[in-house]
């Protein structure tokens, strides 16, 4: 290479250099003016239009001097940054969630077909009873619970399993103070199968007077009595039988 191309090309990387500079100059100037009026680091890049590291903003911006309306413009920004974050977590881990169940409801669904053979249905029911029933009165079963499902399936598996006198059935609603009682008694009627005239008065617990229900879709509790000593025996057999007593 000639002398003087060796210059021209020095002289070209120089005034290159130099532009660079200026050019980079311009953009930090850029983006301590936008800074302090309180935008993120993200949006001063989508307002530039140039990719600046993140890194190299730090050192230019972090010791800024802000005024008192861009800090709270800047935690208000960084807050809903914080709380977007927090939402598309929450939906990724309910995915998650939703497909993790999922796998373990196709593990079990063949279980539910057990329930057709007559011994294993009395060995849940006798389990329903032994955990969730009265123990104390043993001329006659008493079974209470809040969920409708458990009910429907402990009613669903006693009228399968044996031959039941549906006159024999009682129900009481137990529930709050400041609960629609003929409502309830119609919706537990509709999910036992009993009809409202085999109620018993709705008993209210006396604690929550002057309190206002904090779960809108409690139905309070279902009392279910139904008039048999040799079914309760039963019961209490088959607990015995099944903890090796």
């Amino acid at each position: 290479m000639r002398t003087g191309d060796v210059c021209s090309y020095y002289m070209d990387e120089l005034y290159g250099t130099i532009f660079s500079m200026k050019r980079w100059g311009n953009i930090k100037e850029s983006a301590i003016s936008l800074y302090k009026k309180g935008k993120t680091f993200s949006e001063i890049q989508e307002l530039l239009g140039v990719h600046v590291p993140k890194s190299t903003m730090s050192v230019w911006l972090t010791h800024m001097p802000l005024s008192f309306s861009a800090r709270q413009r800047l935690i208000k920004a960084r807050l809903k940054h914080v709380e977007k974050a927090r939402i598309i977590a929450h939906r990724s881990l309910k995915e998650k969630r939703i497909k993790y169940l999922e796998g373990i409801f196709r593990r079990n669904v063949h279980l539910g077909k057990f329930l057709e053979k007559m011994e294993v249905a009395k060995i849940v029911l006798a389990v329903l009873y032994v955990t969730e029933g009265s123990k104390v009165r043993r001329g006659s079963i008493m079974f209470g619970n809040s969920d409708p499902d458990i009910i429907r399936l402990f009613l669903r598996l006693l009228r399968t399993c044996y031959t039941i006198d549906e006159a024999k059935f009682r129900c009481t609603v137990q529930c709050r103070a400041d609960q629609n009682i003929p409502l309830l008694e119609k919706f537990w009627s509709r999910t036992t199968k009993i009809p409202n005239s085999q109620f018993y008065k709705a008993q209210v617990d006396p604690r929550s007077k002057g309190k206002i229900s904090k779960k809108p879709h409690y139905k309070g509790v279902c009392r279910i009595d139904y008039f048999s000593g040799e079914l309760f025996w039963e019961f209490y057999q088959i607990g015995k039988i099944l903890m090796g007593r």
